[in-house]
């Protein structure tokens, strides 16, 4: 097949360099990134430029479009393909929903039965103060539109909340900020499920764990994610098949009721609470840096998968899954979340034998690859235990250097 991957992070390499395993297919990449360019053609179009990326598609005569981030599904990316006869791996506007609008994923939820947190949505503080009463800490405050995974917060206090919600209807986040969730702070482990979905059916791939403070110990701010493992060593055998019955296909059949129908990958964010798994959260697209620790664990062609989900055909049972894990851990910038410096020359990327780094926030230029984003580079390696995942994946990141790099040196080993 020719393949075009949407996207230029992480999550897109991995998702390239997955398809690209079994040398059927040719690749090509908008706008991609310096790793994606060892491994398909990269295009100079954004992946908000829906117009651009149907041409694209078009002039390329690309058999299967995979939509990586999730602004160009919102934007209806997926209906602008399908409506030109070409097949798209990513939910049409009305679906992506799911993640464009947090209060819309809450009412999908509550209509299908499915475990969540109890919530209400606000567009002014002193209401959304009132509703959470004298102690704030017990609650999670969320942007109720897309915010580039920078949108929740988890205030200490009642004068934290306050002035988290001020900057939100302040304008910091835009309009993405002017409306707000507020919904109990649930306790426990989280755990990620990405579902291939084809209308009302899926099949579960391998569950993961990100983490997203950005500090060892589950410290400091939330970020885009600073690594992942997979799977988590807890997880019971049947786990998949119960979030499959009782989470994933509830919700697409609640869509499908409203008319929707679900092709690409819906990302279920999980906390394990006493009471079972509830849902935090949607995406419509994969997580990243899950996706970043999940597919190196996938075995065969998932470009076969991804057709077929796209088509709206019969997906398998499952999906073949190697033995053993794999660990991912995000190497950033020094100041990332907030600013950074970039242009800092990478050495090392050559030396990495025993590992996939995956590029994120890169940039090719005379003097070689520099950094020019927060999240700098994904370091995975796969291993027969989560220790040994994790040993490998460490070593081999010290290969890397660039000035003002930054990685949690406790991955795998919190919650």
């Amino acid at each position: 097949m020719r393949i075009l991957v949407v996207g230029s992070g992480g999550r897109e390499h991995a998702i390239s360099w997955s398809l690209s395993r079994s040398g059927k297919h040719s690749l090509f990449c908008a706008p991609g990134n310096p790793g994606m360019a060892e491994l398909g053609v990269l295009e100079p179009v954004k992946a908000d430029d829906i117009k651009g990326l149907v041409t694209l598609a078009r002039d390329r005569n690309i058999d299967l479009v995979v939509v990586g981030p999730e602004v160009p599904l919102v934007a209806g990316l997926g209906d602008a393909l399908r409506a030109e006869g070409i097949s798209c791996f990513g939910p049409g506007e009305k679906a992506a929903r799911l993640e464009g609008s947090k209060w819309f994923a809450k009412d999908v939820m509550n209509s299908a039965g499915v475990p969540t947190a109890q919530s209400k949505v606000f567009t002014d503080t002193d209401s959304a103060m009132k509703y959470m009463g004298e102690d704030a800490s017990g609650f999670v405050i969320k942007a109720d539109g897309l915010a580039a995974g920078k949108g929740v917060f988890l205030p200490d206090g009642s004068d934290e909340a306050r002035s988290i919600l001020d900057t939100l209807f302040g304008g910091r986040l835009g309009e993405s900020g002017q409306r707000v969730v507020i919904e109990e702070r649930l306790k426990g482990r989280e755990v990620s499920i990405l579902a291939v979905c084809s209308g009302t059916d899926c099949v579960i791939l391998p569950p993961s764990r990100d983490h997203k403070r950005l500090g060892d110990g589950d410290s400091g701010p939330n970020t885009g994610g600073m690594g992942a493992i997979c799977p988590p060593p807890e997880i019971e055998d049947n786990f998949c098949e119960t979030a499959r019955e009782e989470i994933i296909l509830p919700v697409l059949r609640e869509l499908a009721s409203r008319g929707i129908d679900y092709r690409g990958v819906l990302y279920a964010g999980l906390m394990l609470t006493d009471d079972g798994p509830r849902v935090l959260e949607f995406n419509v697209r994969f997580g990243d840096p899950e996706t970043q620790a999940v597919l190196p664990m996938i075995e065969g062609d998932l470009a076969d998968l991804f057709d077929v989900a796209a088509r709206g055909g019969s997906l398998p049972s499952e999906v073949s899954v190697k033995d053993g894990c794999c660990a991912c851990v995000v190497m950033a910038s020094g100041g990332y979340p907030s600013s950074y410096e970039k242009g800092f020359l990478i050495s090392g990327l050559e030396r990495v034998e025993d590992a996939v780094v995956f590029h994120a926030g890169t940039k090719k230029t005379d003097n070689g690859i520099v950094t020019s984003g927060g999240r700098v580079l994904s370091v995975a390696a796969t291993g027969s235990s989560m220790k040994d995942a994790l040993d490998r994946t460490y070593m081999e990141l010290e290969k890397i250097e660039f000035k003002k790099k930054y990685f949690r040196k406790d991955i795998g080993r919190t919650i």
